[in-house]
């Protein structure tokens, strides 16, 4: 059956990369060439200007044209050759950024899982329920520093003046 239709090619395929770089390479060559034909259109059209009319410059005019022609050809050839290259780095870097974007995306799922996974451990209920312990014991903590804050025998409503008055005698005795 392989014989009527042929077997599987055992090479590898190409990738994008090694396709741009070919045809950039194909691009190089074009260029060369068409630099080659670019100056021998200037040596027909520097020998045409030194001829006078007649049969010789007709035959290097139409020689000068069909170098023209050829040079278009292969203009038109690099132009799209180059947008071929240009179409082929876009799609590789659509590629790339696909593969980023996969990569960002499973690592989100990770972290995801691992979220849920810690969040399990935790019981909000107990968290409530240690958030009011800490509340009563902040509430009985404040209660007892009012309480060692309390001040014992020293009258709520004493004059200044009477202090000030007392601190000065407390002074002439000492003195």
């Amino acid at each position: 059956m392989n014989r009527l239709f042929g077997s599987k090619s055992g090479a590898p395929k190409p990738t994008l990369n090694s396709a741009i770089s070919n045809t950039e390479t194909h691009i190089e060559s074009l260029d060369v060439k068409l630099a080659k034909l670019t100056a021998e259109l200037s040596t027909y059209q520097t020998r045409m200007s030194k001829m006078r009319d007649g049969p010789g410059k007709s035959a290097l005019r139409s020689k000068a044209l069909k170098v023209l022609q050829r040079r278009k050809q292969l203009e038109t050839q690099r132009d799209s050759l180059s947008q071929q290259s240009w179409n082929m780095t876009q799609a590789s870097m659509m590629t790339d950024n696909l593969a980023n974007t996969m990569a960002t995306v499973d690592a989100m799922k990770g972290a995801s899982k691992q979220l849920r996974k810690q969040y399990g451990k935790i019981d909000v209920d107990k968290v409530e329920r240690m958030q009011d312990e800490m509340a009563e014991l902040m509430e009985l903590g404040e209660e007892i520093q009012g309480s060692l804050g309390r001040s014992y025998d020293v009258p709520e409503d004493v004059d200044e003046a009477e202090l000030d008055a007392e601190l000065e005698a407390l002074g002439e005795e000492a003195g």
